[in-house]
């Protein structure tokens, strides 16, 4: 090889170098997704900035108190959201403690070949159908199907039990627990498709190595395959909480709306999202205000509950 050849080639690779398709589109992909994850950011120091300025009268005026207070009178602008508060929790744990059995034991039964896969892939599907279903569908199927399904159920329990805080009350027609099971029924979905994609993505290996070591089928699963998909499993608890803390037709369609707080699952009840949307349209000056004070102890909620997530599942998966 002349010096002439290697000078050509040596000229060849520079100015490959200084003009490379692949890298410039890598260049302008990253600083694309660097100012989308700033706009994002400044979004939501937008929305939050907002909030607070609308709702800045009334934190003036009861500061830390609005959160402890159970009285809500337009008439003499008094406001508080214990009750408020009290409801959209109260509403979301017990809604998790029916779907999160109930939507891992779904995920675990889709995702390890108990059906011919024929069945199984329709049903995943349909599954995650669910989640499409508007709020405002779920809460006319609760009011027109569900509450007139389980009140007598729910009337023989009062009977029987009345005497306990839990069941003190006569179920009526818009109640705590009716809420809870909608909200359950709706993030179902949610908890479904993200722990079976979790349990999935589980290495084939561990199941080999468990059955090679001699354990069972149900061993395997929850001594192997379960721990394995747990973070995707809490991840997914975590984002069916936030949705039910959030969820707004289907709450006040079926709630009841009374502010104040009764120890009874059977008594009306009222939340954050359903007190907003009920009374907004006609809200105006200290009320409005108190609305919006209400708007961001949800956002605070929320925000508290996807730190909570993201604490938990990087826990979970430093373990793993």
């Amino acid at each position: 090889m002349t010096l002439q050849t290697i000078a050509h080639s040596e000229t060849l690779i520079e100015s490959s170098q200084k003009f490379n398709p692949v890298r410039l589109v890598d260049r302008i992909f990253y600083w694309v997704t660097v100012a989308m994850a700033i706009a994002i950011g400044v979004i939501l120091l937008w929305i939050t900035w907002s909030l607070l300025s609308i709702a800045f009268p009334a934190i003036a005026k009861f500061n830390i108190g609005f959160l402890f207070s159970t009285s809500w009178n337009p008439v003499q602008d008094s406001f508080g959201a214990l009750p408020q508060i009290t409801g959209t929790i109260v509403s979301s744990i017990i809604a998790l403690l029916f779907a999160v059995p109930l939507g891992v034991g779904v995920a675990v039964f889709l995702s390890e070949n108990f059906l011919p896969s024929k069945l199984q892939t329709p049903l995943a599907f349909v599954v995650e159908l669910l989640a499409a279903v508007p709020s405002v569908v779920y809460g006319m199927w609760g009011i027109f199907v569900l509450v007139p399904f389980i009140l007598p159920g729910l009337q023989t329990i009062h009977n029987l039990f009345g005497w306990f805080p839990l069941f003190s009350t006569a179920p009526s027609t818009r109640q705590m627990f009716a809420t809870a099971l909608v909200l359950a029924i709706m993030i179902l979905p949610t908890i479904i498709a993200i722990s079976r994609d979790s349990l999935l993505s589980v290495s084939p290996q561990l199941r080999q190595g468990a059955y090679g070591l001699g354990a069972t089928r149900w061993e395997t699963l929850v001594q192997v395959i379960v721990p394995s998909a747990l973070s995707g499993i809490i991840g997914s608890v975590m984002l069916a909480l936030g949705r039910a803390l959030g969820e707004t037709m289907a709450a006040a369609m079926l709630i009841g709306n009374s502010n104040r707080i009764s120890a009874s699952l059977f008594a009306p009840a009222s939340t954050i999202s359903a007190m907003i949307a009920n009374q907004f349209a006609e809200a105006s000056g200290l009320q409005k205000s108190s609305l919006f004070y209400l708007a961001l102890v949800l956002m605070v909620l929320t925000l508290v509950v996807n730190v909570l997530a993201e604490i938990i599942v990087s826990k979970f998966q430093q373990v793993e």
